[in-house]
């Protein structure tokens, strides 16, 4: 998709190209990869798609977010925990440094 250039060195899209874009631009900000979209936008141009297609790699995005969510719950967890732990009191000993030095323990 190269969009022709006008006189003054300006990109002219055709209807075309801004459909493909708003479609590539939506696809990456449900979290779709390059290559996820580009296999997205071949279907897209299918003039006979198998939703099934689709629907199986929306599967696949919704299991990759739902494990990144479960992640980022455990490191939320982790550091909440450490938080909690953390004396405050103007010790020397600090929880929060020894566990990122190894030397901690995180439940």
């Amino acid at each position: 998709m190269r969009p022709t250039r006008t006189g003054n060195g300006y990109r002219d899209y055709s209807v075309a190209d801004i459909h493909r874009l708003r479609f590539l631009q939506r696809a990456g900000s449900l979290g779709f990869s390059a290559d996820e979209c580009r296999q997205l936008l071949s279907l897209y141009h299918d003039r006979d798609p198998e939703s099934a297609d689709v629907k199986a790699i929306a599967e696949v995005k919704v299991a990759e977010i739902d494990c990144k969510i479960a992640e980022l719950a455990g490191l939320r967890h982790a550091l909440h925990h450490l938080v909690e732990h953390c004396q405050r009191d103007g010790q020397p000993d600090c929880l929060i440094i020894d566990d990122l030095a190894g030397e901690g323990m995180v439940h």
